[in-house]
């Protein structure tokens, strides 16, 4: 490698889809389908939004105020449960075989349901498979935001998870992890490169949070959301005259992909599905850490420290022969 030589550029693309809302096996066959078209397009990374699979149930309220619960509402909830995912599974196996045919590193949200302990509780996660298929790792986000506290469970740090690629390491958070200043220092620390951000947040604000990470990673980011209207619900479905004041259009999108200096590369595309493609020079990453470099020469170890707790955090530890 000579002086100035870096990893060729690659492509990526951002999925701006629905899912099949609360059909995991649909939309895992819808998911394997837009894999396979952006990888048709030579995308060698493909980023899903948050919560694909099986939905994020925006405007749906479960049944629940302070203090009650309704009968209708734990059917929701029911059928929310059935159709989340389960790592590993028959939905994994799906999802690896179309990064292995799609030769890409594939990146997808999706509801986790326990399988560690009760089964009982859901986890906002994004998966990564790598291009032989293979279940590379996983991150449950940290801290669900207001109601989404009702329906998913709070993942700890044992899945802060990045991936070794030959373009660069990718990781990322999910949604409003990324307004937490220690989330994002501890995965700066890791070296991130390609920075991902799937989201439930179409406002204009958004966009500004994706520039602000992409000039204080000094990262490309890739944002992604999905574009959801009202009739996209399934009609049976339990508690779906929630939906009956909200507007036609739930989630606008507002997809983009970002430089290490800020810039817009691609989108923000809003009130539509489509895929945003990019060509990302990962020269621009070292040029861009010249002049800051957040876990480098701009961080401060003598004033400013971070301790990351990377351990799994069972509920239940089994001590089995201790001495007495």
């Amino acid at each position: 490698m000579t002086v100035t030589e870096t990893p060729a550029v690659v492509k990526v693309a951002v999925v701006q889809a629905a899912p099949i809302l609360f059909d995991r096996e649909a939309t895992v066959e819808k998911a394997c389908r837009l894999a396979a078209e952006a990888a048709a397009q030579g995308a060698r990374l493909i980023l899903f939004p948050e919560a694909f699979v099986p939905a994020y149930p925006r405007g749906l309220g479960f049944g629940s105020v302070v203090g009650g619960r309704t009968p209708e509402g734990r059917r929701t909830w029911q059928a929310y449960w059935a159709n989340a995912v389960d790592v590993p599974g028959p939905a994994t196996e799906l999802l690896g075989g179309a990064a292995r045919e799609a030769n890409a590193y594939l990146a997808i949200g999706v509801i986790e349901r326990d399988g560690d302990f009760s089964r009982g509780t859901l986890y906002c996660t994004l998966l990564y498979f790598g291009p032989d298929g293979r279940l590379l790792g996983k991150h449950r986000k940290l801290k669900p935001t207001a109601a989404e506290r009702l329906i998913w469970g709070e993942g700890d740090g044992s899945t802060l998870t990045v991936v070794k690629t030959e373009f660069g390491t990718v990781g990322g958070l999910i949604c409003w992890e990324n307004y937490m200043p220690l989330a994002r220092m501890a995965m700066y620390s890791k070296g991130v490169d390609i920075y991902l951000a799937p989201t439930a947040d179409a406002r204009d604000t958004w966009q500004a949070t994706l520039r602000h990470i992409a000039c204080e990673g000094r990262c490309f980011v890739l944002g992604c959301n999905q574009f959801v209207t009202k009739s996209m619900y399934p009609a049976e479905l339990p508690g779906v005259e929630d939906l009956a004041g909200q507007p036609e259009v739930l989630c606008r999108g507002g997809s983009a992909i970002v430089s290490p200096l800020g810039a817009l590369i691609a989108g923000p595309l809003y009130d539509q599905e489509g895929t945003l493609f990019a060509e990302l020079d990962p020269g621009e990453i070292p040029r861009s850490r010249f002049d800051f470099d957040v876990v480098g020469h701009y961080a401060r170890p003598d004033v400013f420290r971070l301790t990351v707790n990377e351990k799994p955090m069972p509920p239940v530890t089994h001590l089995t022969g201790a001495a007495s």
